[in-house]
C-alpha cells in the first residue's frame, strides 16, 4: 500500500527516483517556507528590540558620552551602586510603585466588571463598548490637555462640582500638590486604560463555554458561586496576560507625568523613568539613565515570572 501511495504522488512520467527527490524537496519547502516568512518580523525584532536592550545594559557599565570621538572608559557597576545612593530615585520609585498598586488592580477590576455587563445582550451594548474603548485610542496630550481643564483651579469643573455641593468656591490647584497631582494621574490613567483590559475580558469572557454556566446554575449554583468557581478559572490565563501587560505599563508611566506635573511640585510627583528621561537628555548622563532603565527591566521581568508561575500553580489546584 506504500508503495501505491508513493507511486500515486510522485510526477507522471518520472521514474521512482525523481519521485523521492521530489519528496524530500517538498518536505524541506514545508520546514524552510514558515522561517523564510517569519525572518523579515524577527529581523526587525533584532534591530529594534534585542540591539537596543544589549546596548542599554552595555551602556550601564560604562562613562559613556554622545559626542563623536569622546572617551567612553568603564565604570563597573558604579553607576547601579549610584541608584541606590539618589534621593530622587527613592521618591520616583515611591511614586511608580503606587502608580503600579492603585491602578493596575483598579483596571482590572473594572475591565472585568464592564465585560460582564457588556456580555449579555443589552440594547446599545456596541455603542457602549465603544464608549469604554474610545479612550485608549486617543491621543495622551489630547486627554491631558482635557484633564488639565476638568482640574484648573480657576473655573475648572472639579472645583465646579464640589464648590455646588459644599456651597462656597473651591479654588484648589490639583496639579501643583503632591498627593492631589498623583491623584489626578491615577485618576487620568485609570480612565485611559480600562477600555484595554475591558477588551481582554470581554473576548475571554465570550470563550467561557455557555454549556458549563448554564449546568452549573441549574445545578442550583448560586451566581457568586459560578463566578469563583466556574468562570474566574476559566478566564485565569487572561487575567495573568492582563497583570503582566499592565504592570509593564505602569513600570513605564511617565508621559501623563510629564504632561500635567512634569514631576513638580519640587520632583514630588516624578517617576523612575522620568528621573531616567531628565538624566539622559537634560543631564546627558546616559550611562546613569541606562542603569535605571535596566534595573526597571530586571524588577519588572522578576515581577512578571512570579506572577506568571502563581497563576499557573492557581490553575494546576
Amino acid at each position: 500500500m506504500a508503495e501505491v501511495s508513493t507511486i500515486n504522488r510522485r510526477p507522471v512520467g518520472h521514474p521512482p527516483g525523481a519521485a523521492r527527490r521530489w519528496h524530500s524537496s517538498l518536505r524541506a519547502d514545508r520546514f524552510v517556507t514558515p522561517y523564510l516568512l517569519l525572518l523579515p518580523a524577527a529581523a526587525m525584532f533584532a534591530v529594534f528590540i534585542v540591539y537596543p536592550i544589549y546596548r542599554q545594559f552595555q551602556i550601564s557599565f560604562y562613562d559613556w558620552h554622545i559626542f563623536p570621538g569622546a572617551q567612553n572608559p568603564g565604570v563597573g557597576f558604579s553607576n547601579f551602586s549610584a541608584i541606590f545612593h539618589d534621593p530622587a530615585i527613592k521618591t520616583a520609585a515611591i511614586n511608580t510603585l503606587l502608580f503600579t498598586v492603585i491602578t493596575v488592580p483598579i483596571q482590572m477590576a473594572l475591565g472585568l466588571g464592564a465585560a460582564a455587563l457588556l456580555t449579555d445582550r443589552l440594547p446599545g451594548r456596541g455603542l457602549l463598548r465603544g464608549l469604554i474603548f474610545i479612550p485608549v485610542v486617543t491621543s495622551w496630550v489630547v486627554v491631558a490637555y482635557i484633564f488639565a481643564y476638568i482640574f484648573s483651579p480657576q473655573g475648572g469643573l472639579a472645583n465646579t462640582v464640589i464648590g455646588f455641593f459644599a456651597g462656597h468656591t473651591v479654588r484648589t490647584d490639583w496639579l501643583a500638590g503632591k498627593w492631589t497631582g498623583d491623584a489626578v494621574i491615577w485618576i487620568v490613567s485609570i480612565w485611559k486604560g480600562v477600555g484595554w483590559s475591558f477588551i481582554m475580558y470581554l473576548a475571554a469572557l465570550d470563550g467561557v463555554p455557555r454549556t458549563l454556566l448554564e449546568a452549573s446554575r441549574v445545578d442550583g449554583a448560586r451566581e457568586r458561586s459560578v463566578w469563583r468557581f466556574v468562570v474566574l478559572p476559566a478566564i485565569r490565563p487572561t487575567t495573568a496576560f492582563v497583570t503582566v501587560l499592565l504592570l509593564i505599563g505602569a513600570s513605564q508611566v511617565w508621559i501623563q507625568v510629564f504632561l500635567l506635573t512634569q514631576g513638580g511640585p519640587y520632583g514630588s510627583t516624578q517617576v523612575l523613568l522620568g528621573v531616567a528621561y531628565t538624566q539622559a537628555f537634560t543631564n546627558f548622563q546616559f550611562s546613569y539613565a541606562a542603569a535605571i532603565a535596566s534595573v526597571m527591566a530586571v524588577v519588572v521581568l522578576a515581577f512578571s515570572i512570579v506572577n506568571l508561575r502563581l497563576m499557573r500553580r492557581g490553575a494546576v489546584r
